[in-house]
């Protein structure tokens, strides 16, 4: 079965930069069939307020950053669309417009209907983070960060973060498809972190794993004096591993979004392509 890759370019008010668009197009080549880029455009609803009527201005200024957003979405189309073209990867295009608040959640609706969407990561840019947890956490699909730096070329070796808990069975069985290509696949499990209900939990996998013919090894890491996020990706590089596969944890508390450490780590400082499903 084919995998049918997602790609959203954010355009406001910030866009995405030139090299994470590149790089996620990239690696769409390598892991899906064909890919469907989105331009998220901003469509920014009209103000009615005291505020309107002391900037006499306003409609213009409204009007300059939807125009902003849609060269910029037109630029970053191109530039995907060429780079999938070129690595023979079938390529669909279209624009999607939504309020500025709403661009996120457009997206993850969006990404509903193919097999893996993929983000391309800039630090520093509130609205990719934005985008990034509304995919990972709204769309019910497994998510793939790639970081600007991130070039690859193959999805040969990976890595997997492994607890033994519900949220990490959902990103394994997301990734299902990815693992069958890969020559190599390390469990990895940070055994004093935090309790684990089965205290052979990444060699059990590590031999399920075996069992179904997928070339794989299990190693036991110990939390460092550095962020749980920070030891998973550096023992992940180190076992050159091209992709890290992690569940993606986060709770509703009363009005705010709350992300659990190791998810909240990778989007603060993501050093390879990370998978997260929820």
């Amino acid at each position: 079965m084919k995998i049918r890759s997602f790609l959203p370019l954010l355009t406001y008010p910030d866009a995405h930069s030139e090299a994470s668009i590149r790089n996620a197009a990239a690696l769409a080549g390598l892991v899906s069939a064909e890919l469907h880029v989105v331009a998220l455009e901003a469509d920014v609803p009209p103000v009615t307020s005291a505020l309107s009527r002391v900037l006499m201005n306003l409609p213009e200024l409204i009007r300059n950053a939807e125009t902003l957003s849609a060269q910029a979405g037109a630029k970053l189309m191109d530039l995907a669309r060429g780079k999938a073209e070129a690595s023979g990867l079938p390529v669909t295009a279209r624009t999607l417009k939504a309020a500025p608040a709403l661009l996120g959640e457009a997206a993850a609706s969006e990404a509903r209907y193919f097999d893996l969407a993929l983000v391309g990561w800039s630090s520093g840019i509130p609205g990719i983070q934005m985008l990034a947890e509304a995919m990972v956490f709204g769309s019910g699909r497994p998510t793939i960060l790639v970081p600007e730096g991130a070039e690859s070329n193959g999805i040969n070796r990976i890595a997997i973060a492994w607890d033994g808990s519900r949220v990490a069975a959902r990103a394994l069985a997301d990734a299902t498809r990815l693992l069958e290509r890969a020559r190599e696949v390390h469990v990895v499990t940070v055994t004093d972190e935090k309790p684990l209900q089965d205290e052979d939990a990444g060699a059990r996998l590590a031999e399920g794993l075996r069992q179904a013919g997928v070339k794989a090894s299990f190693l036991p890491i110990r939390a460092e004096d550095c962020p749980i996020a920070e030891t998973l990706q550096r023992h992940a590089l180190e076992l050159d591993a091209q992709l890290l596969i992690m569940g993606g944890y986060g709770h509703s508390r009363l009005r705010d979004f709350v992300l659990g450490g190791a998810t909240a780590g990778v989007l603060r400082d993501l050093r390879m392509p990370v998978l997260l499903s929820h």
